[in-house]
């Protein structure tokens, strides 16, 4: 299987925004966990890898 760069690239920066934001309890915080999850979940479809599905922050 071939990784994209731009899958990889995503799913590493929606990690990140996800893992920053996970533990505030804001709802701010949560809306950018579930952005980075968003995003993370783009970047692993893109490299046919299944979406993560559960809630940011749960270690799933």
């Amino acid at each position: 299987m071939i990784m994209s760069i731009e899958g990889k690239a995503k799913e590493a920066a929606g990690y990140v925004k996800e893992e920053l934001n996970e533990h505030g309890k804001s709802p701010e915080s949560q809306k950018k966990a579930q952005e980075g999850r968003d995003l993370r979940n783009e970047g692993r479809i893109e490299d046919g890898k299944p979406p993560k599905t559960s809630e940011p922050g749960t270690g799933q």
